[in-house]
């Protein structure tokens, strides 16, 4: 049976294409005399025969097989010899694309730390990117034996994987367990590395990994906020002030006339004697500069205002204007 044959011509195209689809194969038919290749865009389409590629063709647009593409396929014993020894030839269409893929942990990951321990359990979620990038190796160890390949086929396999990288990299890197988002660039580039190697001999690369957030259990989260919120206001007087005063504010201080009043007057105290130490601290430095302050009294010279001899108002004076006692 000739290869081309007297029959209506054909379109060798990526039928139904879907953009969660990695490759898909165009197999187990002939093609007719006249049949065309298309390639869209973010295509590339792969001759295949016997397993191994006699052909990639990469530039969208519509092709006739028989004059624009057969000639390229030189190493084709039956295309050599006038197509009429009835060779089937396959053709893979690969998604060139770059596939980003949201991922989460299913259950916490109980991390190693002296605080805990039983493990710190720890739940996360992020992004990471994948494409093709060795075709050789993607027709050895998939496309193979598989018609189709799905972006959910490569996420079933990393997450399998993803909880013992987890694991690793968070142990290794996260030197504050309360506060790994500052060291997730780590984590996550270490994470990218290790992900990589899995997909190498699949042909398919790695080309990003990104940690969103890393969640605590509720009581581990409530701590480290009451925890960052003391360190925000600096102590635990002036958090406690500051709660007052958001209570009030907000109306939550509530209970009629004598709690709110007392609260009112606490924190109208505080601010005074807020106010009076800032005061303080502002005129000290003009002082110690030899900047003009009141005069006062050398120390050790109080003077009485009466005479205590007789009586007699002594308005400043050294000595009594009426009996001469000594006044100072």
């Amino acid at each position: 049976m000739s290869f081309f044959g007297n029959q209506f011509a054909n379109v060798v195209e990526w039928e139904e294409f879907r953009d969660d689809m990695i490759f898909w194969k165009w197999s187990n038919r002939e093609i007719k005399k006249g049949s065309k290749l298309i390639i869209r865009h973010g295509q590339d389409a792969l001759f295949i025969h016997n397993g191994l590629i006699e052909g990639i063709f990469e530039k969208e647009g519509e092709y006739k097989i028989d004059s624009e593409i057969i000639p390229f396929l030189s190493t084709l014993k039956g295309f050599k010899f006038g197509f009429n020894s009835g060779m089937r030839v396959e053709v893979l269409f690969v998604n060139t694309k770059e596939f980003t893929v949201r991922w989460g942990t299913q259950n916490p990951i109980l991390i190693p730390t002296p605080q805990l321990p039983g493990g710190m359990p720890i739940r996360a979620n992020g992004t990471f990117m994948f494409k093709v990038n060795d075709y050789v190796a993607l027709i050895d160890k998939i496309a193979g034996i598989k018609n189709s390949y799905l972006v959910e086929d490569v996420k079933l396999r990393l997450t399998s994987v993803l909880d013992q990288l987890l694991m690793k990299w968070i142990s290794r890197e996260g030197k504050d367990m309360f506060n790994l988002q500052a060291n997730a660039s780590n984590i996550a580039r270490g994470i990218q590395e290790d992900l990589d190697m899995q997909m190498l001999d699949n042909g398919i690369t790695i080309t990003g990994f990104h940690v969103m957030s890393f969640n605590y259990p509720p009581e581990i989260q409530a701590m480290i906020t009451k925890t960052a919120s003391h360190e925000m206001i600096g102590n635990l007087q002036k958090y406690q002030q500051v709660s007052m005063t958001d209570g009030i504010a907000s109306g939550n201080v509530k209970g009629g006339g004598a709690a709110a009043d007392m609260a009112g007057m606490m924190m109208g105290m505080n601010m005074a004697n807020e106010m009076m130490r800032n005061m303080n601290n502002a005129q000290k430095p003009s002082a110690e500069n030899g900047s003009p302050s009141s005069p006062s009294a050398p120390s050790g010279t109080n003077k009485p205002n009466f005479c205590p001899n007789c009586g007699t108002k002594t308005e400043g004076a050294n000595f009594c204007s009426n009996c001469g006692q000594k006044l100072g």
